[in-house]
C-alpha cells in the first residue's frame, strides 16, 4: 500500500488561503484544491468519524461533539472511546487486505481504545486534590513516554482554554513526525487545530487572525516536506469553514421561561437536571440537539423553536433522516442556527446564580459546547493578576478554581455546524488525486483516502 498522510487542518477554507498563507498558496497551485460540501452537523467528532468510516452520523452514531445520554440521563460530550463509532474503519479495511499495513492516529477524535496501531490524544491527569495536570494518552502506552521526553509535557493549556496557541499544534507535528520516525505507518492522520481557536474569537477578520494563518501555514510547510521527502503521498483536508457571526441563541433560558427545564440548586448555584427536564437543549456551534423526554409537550417546543429569531431549521423525524442524522442519539428535533448565530447552553436566568463550572474550562461538565472558554473575563481588569496568583497557588499545592471565564456569549465572532451557502467558506481537500474545482459529499473522502492507499 501506498504511504500516506492526511493533514487536517481544522476550520481551513478557501477564503483563507492567500496573501498570509504562502506555503498552502504555493502548495495548491501545484496540486488540486475541491471543495467538500458541509456535512450536518459540521462539527470535530462527526465529520471525522464519517471521514475514516465513509459513512454518516445515522450509521456511525457520531451525532456531534456530544449528546444526551438517555440511559443514564447524562449529556456528555467530549468522550474518547472509539467504540462510540459504530461502522468499521479505514485502517481495519486496510488490515485485511495487507496484513503488514499499520496506522498512526495523532489527535484525531475517538483516538482511545481504537484499533489503529499507534495513537495519541489529550488525556489530562485529574488528581485527588481538585487539579488538572497536563498529559496526553498513546498507544502503545511507552509512546507518550518516548514523545514527552522529546518535546516535553503535552501543552493541554495551549490546545484549548484562553492560552491556546501555537504550541499545541506544533507539538502534534512534531509528535507525528517522531512516530513517523520510530514505526514508519502507512497511514497517518494528523489533527492540527490552530485556527479553531482564532477563527471562533474573531472570525474571519484578517486584521486579527493573519499571525495565526502565518503559523499554521508554516506548520504544514514543515509536515509537507517531511512526508514528501519519505515518498509520501500527502493529503491536506478540513472538517467544515468558520463564519463570521454575531448572534448567540440561548434556547434553554426559552425553554426554562416556559416551565420546561427542571433546575437544582446546590449551595446557591443552579445546575440543569436533565434527566427530570421535559424538554432541553444539547447545544453544539450552530447545532442543537433537543430532547424531549414528556411527548405531551412536543408540539410547544417545536413552536418555540420555530419562533425563535436565529433558527433557520428545525429537523423533525424526516428532516433527520434527510441529513443523515436519524440515529438514537440524536434529540427529537435538531436545530440548524442561521448565518448569524450559534446556540449557547446557558440556562440560567442570573449570572449571580450560574454553576461554578461555567466559569472555567470545563468540556466535560457543561451541558454543551462554550467557545467562550477561550477567552478570560474583559470586563475584569485584574483578571490577568488573578489568574497568576491561581497559577501560584497551583504550583504550590493548593486547590484553586481557574475561574477567569466571562459569561458574554457576544464575544464569540465565528462558528461552523451549519452548511454555509458560499463554497469560499466550505471545507476542503487538497489532493492531485481529486480533479480541481470538484465538490465531494463528506462520504467521498473516505474513497479519496482509500485510492491513496491502493493506487
Amino acid at each position: 500500500m501506498k504511504k500516506t498522510v492526511v493533514i487536517d487542518v481544522v476550520g481551513l477554507s478557501s477564503s483563507l488561503i492567500g496573501t498570509y498563507t504562502p506555503f498552502l498558496q504555493s502548495y495548491v497551485s501545484r496540486q488540486h484544491l475541491s471543495t467538500i460540501k458541509p456535512m450536518v452537523p459540521a462539527v470535530t467528532t462527526a465529520v471525522q468519524s464519517t471521514y475514516v468510516t465513509g459513512q454518516w452520523p445515522s450509521e456511525h452514531g457520531i451525532v456531534g461533539n456530544g449528546w444526551y445520554d438517555r440511559q443514564d440521563s447524562e449529556v456528555k460530550f467530549w468522550k474518547q472511546s472509539n467504540k462510540l463509532v459504530e461502522a468499521p474503519k479505514i485502517w481495519d479495511k486496510a488490515k485485511r487486505l495487507d496484513p503488514s499495513f499499520t496506522c498512526s492516529k495523532m489527535f484525531w477524535w475517538y483516538n482511545m481504545y481504537s484499533t489503529a496501531d499507534y495513537s495519541v490524544t489529550p488525556r489530562p491527569q485529574y488528581l485527588a486534590d481538585g487539579r488538572k495536570a497536563p498529559d496526553c494518552y498513546s498507544q502503545p502506552a511507552s509512546l507518550r513516554d518516548h514523545l514527552q521526553k522529546e518535546l516535553g509535557t503535552f501543552p493541554l493549556f495551549q490546545f484549548w482554554g484562553p492560552g491556546a496557541n501555537i504550541k499545541s499544534t506544533q507539538w502534534i507535528a512534531d509528535a507525528s513526525m517522531i512516530t513517523d520516525n520510530l514505526y514508519d505507518p502507512t497511514l497517518t492522520l494528523i489533527y492540527l487545530p490552530h485556527l479553531d481557536y482564532c477563527l471562533q474569537k474573531f472570525g474571519q477578520d484578517f486584521t486579527r487572525i493573519s499571525k495565526e494563518l502565518g503559523e499554521v501555514d508554516a506548520v504544514c510547510k514543515q509536515l509537507v516536506e517531511f512526508y514528501e521527502k519519505k515518498g509520501c503521498e500527502v493529503i491536506i483536508l478540513s472538517e467544515y469553514g468558520i463564519t463570521n457571526v454575531n448572534h448567540p441563541i440561548h434556547l434553554n433560558r426559552r425553554f426554562r421561561e416556559e416551565g420546561l427545564i427542571q433546575i437544582r440548586e446546590e449551595r446557591g448555584l443552579e445546575l440543569l437536571d436533565a434527566g427530570a427536564s421535559k424538554a432541553f437543549v444539547v447545544a453544539d456551534h450552530q447545532i442543537a440537539h433537543v430532547y424531549v423526554n414528556d411527548p405531551s409537550v412536543y408540539k410547544k417546543v417545536r413552536s418555540i423553536a420555530e419562533n425563535t429569531p436565529g433558527v433557520e431549521l428545525v429537523l423533525d423525524r424526516e428532516g433527520k433522516r434527510q441529513h443523515h442524522l436519524h440515529h438514537s442519539r440524536s434529540g427529537e428535533l435538531i436545530l440548524v442556527a442561521d448565518a448569524n448565530s450559534w446556540f449557547t447552553y446557558y440556562y440560567w436566568l442570573d449570572d449571580a446564580k450560574a454553576p461554578d463550572f461555567a466559569r472555567l474550562v470545563d468540556i466535560h461538565k457543561k451541558p454543551g459546547y462554550d467557545p467562550v472558554e477561550m477567552f478570560m473575563n474583559p470586563a475584569d481588569p485584574l483578571i490577568k493578576l488573578k489568574a497568576g496568583f491561581k497559577l501560584l497557588k497551583k504550583k504550590l499545592g493548593f486547590r484553586y478554581l481557574m475561574n477567569v471565564i466571562p459569561l458574554d456569549a457576544t464575544l464569540i465572532k465565528g462558528s461552523h455546524g451549519r452548511i454555509s451557502e458560499d463554497k469560499a467558506n466550505h471545507p476542503v481537500l487538497i489532493s492531485g488525486r481529486v480533479p480541481q474545482g470538484q465538490e465531494l459529499a463528506a462520504t467521498d473522502v473516505y474513497g479519496v483516502i482509500w485510492n491513496s492507499l491502493t493506487r
